[in-house]
């Protein structure tokens, strides 16, 4: 378990841009940290609020994976920044080790504990029965207990836009998708795309691959490649820094690709058609407000597209690609999921299995 330390009011951390490369070395690891060091030392210095919120985040990945986990790690700087708040994170955190993570921070006496990710669910329920003045906010799980609350993204919503524009913009009518590890908040997103593709053509092969990694780039090149080999001309994905794999194989036979998570346009300048974004830092900053307010509540919240957590954004390099039809048929079924007419089925069922 590797921990990094504590960030502080008025402190930023340079995050760095990833493209295609595994886990963090153990050489940046050991320069992040005294980097951390250093910049403790001058918050030490300029002093700061003893009654500050302690807030701790833990991610599956690296908080510079340029997806998933940097997203939730830029909300942590946020609430830093906006409210204050005393904040730590360990990064790479395997399920093994999700019970001892949250035991240690609310053991030292931090008021909030994040786990991004569905994973995080029940080690926060069963910490949580040990600490009960310590708040748990799980991201995309269905936890929820007097001092655990979950906030869900309705992440199928913008699989089921990007679905739609997979198979309008397929040629072969063979489409591809690659998963890191099967669970709800991962398997709605890989429904909702098929249904989306499928609205547009009901004929659509759509081709799915478990990773079992949310890191391991290699594989999810290897995996896209092997849906290249056979037809496939659109590749998504839904893996995190893995996916960084899938959108690479994608670019080197030319074909397109949509990015999660984050606006990976940079990630694939002639590749990536859109990208799902979720507004990580937002829901961060929401919980966090709830908290701060005294409003906090042990339930599991839905956010979506209408509440702006959830939105689609066009790589600006690729639109002119896109013909106006399909753009303009994304963009209406967009409208009709944030004003309530239209309601993307989740279906959190593994489909492939059945």
């Amino acid at each position: 378990m590797k921990k990094a330390v504590a960030l502080m009011l008025g402190l930023t951390l340079a995050v760095g841009s990833l493209a295609g490369c595994g886990s963090s070395t153990e050489d940046t690891q050991a320069e992040t940290q005294a980097a951390s060091n250093e910049e403790t030392e001058a918050a030490s210095e300029e002093g700061g609020s003893e009654d500050a919120l302690k807030v701790a985040l833990c991610l599956t990945g690296a908080k510079n994976d340029m997806g998933w986990n940097q997203s939730a790690y830029e909300g942590l700087e946020l609430i830093a920044e906006e409210f204050g708040c005393e904040v730590e994170y360990t990064e790479n955190v395997q399920a093994a080790d999700m019970v001892a993570t949250f035991t240690d921070y609310a053991a030292n006496g931090y008021d909030v504990v994040i786990g991004h990710g569905f994973q995080f669910g029940d080690p926060a329920l069963e910490v949580g029965e040990l600490y009960p003045d310590t708040k748990f906010i799980c991201i995309e799980a269905d936890a929820s207990a007097d001092n655990v609350a979950s906030y869900v993204m309705k992440c199928e919503e913008t699989a089921y836009l990007q679905g739609i524009l997979a198979a309008s913009m397929s040629e072969s009518g063979v489409i591809g998708m690659i998963g890191p590890v099967q669970g709800a908040s991962l398997l709605k997103i890989v429904n909702g795309y098929e249904d989306g593709a499928m609205s547009v053509n009901k004929d659509i092969k759509y081709q799915v691959t478990w990773t079992n990694s949310y890191t391991d780039t290699a594989v999810a090149q290897e995996a896209a490649q092997a849906m290249i080999d056979q037809g496939a001309d659109v590749i998504g994905h839904c893996a995190n820094e893995c996916g960084t794999g899938a959108i690479n194989a994608a670019a080197d036979a030319g074909i397109y690709a949509t990015g999660d998570s984050y606006d990976q346009s940079s990630l694939g300048t002639q590749t990536i058609l859109t990208s799902a974004v979720y507004n990580v830092p937002q829901l961060i900053e929401a919980a966090i407000q709830d908290i701060l307010n005294g409003e906090f509540e042990g339930t599991v919240k839905q956010l979506g597209m209408a509440e702006g957590i959830v939105e689609l954004v066009y790589n600006p390099d690729m639109e002119s690609v896109i013909p106006e039809d399909v753009r303009q048929l994304v963009d209406d079924t967009a409208a009709s999921i944030k004003s309530g007419e239209f309601t993307v089925p989740c279906d959190t069922s593994d489909r492939q299995a059945n």
